[in-house]
């Protein structure tokens, strides 16, 4: 009689498949539960770990929190000067910004919302995380408007850039109306910005109607 065979060892994850699992779950069940609710029980239990190994990665549940939007911050970061970089005019510039945004809010809308929903759950340092990733997408708008309106003055720039972080921010789309889509808030953001910066544009420099 044959001996039956072993079923196939398991692969074993590296250390950065790990983590990026971790913060994969972690960033769904903080979406749904909201971060108060979320037990680092059940995102162990998820990712199929011991939660010592959870608390071995992050330290705590904040620091999970704060890693996750961490992630979030640099891989918007990355999405957004990625889609800029493609573009041929200053106005192209801005408009494939704001989409590429969007959409990544879009598919983050979960636990964005979240955080937009919970900003004071948790501790200054995950709540400045949050606030970080507003002012680098803020900083990263106010730098590409100085491009198309180099004599505008840079706190007008910043006013632009800061509307666009906080009145179409995460929260706004994510909880808004389910026909806005990505396209439609670019739009909004694009022609605000246009608008409010039209006395320092020339007039080669102002869009054409959409």
């Amino acid at each position: 009689m044959s001996a039956a065979t072993p079923p196939p060892r398991r692969r074993r994850m590296s250390r950065a498949e790990r983590e990026r699992q971790m913060l994969d779950v972690a960033e769904r069940v903080f979406g749904e539960r909201g971060y108060q609710a979320a037990s680092m029980d059940e995102i162990a239990e998820r990712c199929g770990i011991s939660k010592p190994m959870l608390y071995e990665y992050f330290g705590s549940k904040d620091g999970l929190l704060v890693a996750c939007v961490s992630r979030s911050k640099a891989e918007l970061f990355e999405v957004t000067q990625k889609a800029m970089a493609g573009a041929t005019t200053p106005e192209d510039i801005l408009w494939r910004g704001m989409v590429a945004y969007f959409r990544f809010i879009d598919e983050h809308s979960r636990s964005f919302a979240m955080l937009l929903r919970e900003p004071l759950a948790a501790t200054p340092e995950a709540a400045q995380a949050v606030d970080d990733t507003r002012r680098q997408q803020s900083a990263l708008i106010a730098g590409v408007l100085g491009t198309f309106a180099p004599s505008a003055p840079r706190r007008d720039r910043g006013v632009h850039a800061d509307h666009h972080g906080r009145e179409r921010a995460p929260g706004a789309v994510a909880d808004g109306p389910p026909d806005v889509s990505a396209e439609d808030a670019a739009r909004y953001m694009t022609d605000f910005c246009w608008n409010g910066l039209s006395p320092y544009l020339t007039g080669e420099a102002r869009p054409a109607p959409r």
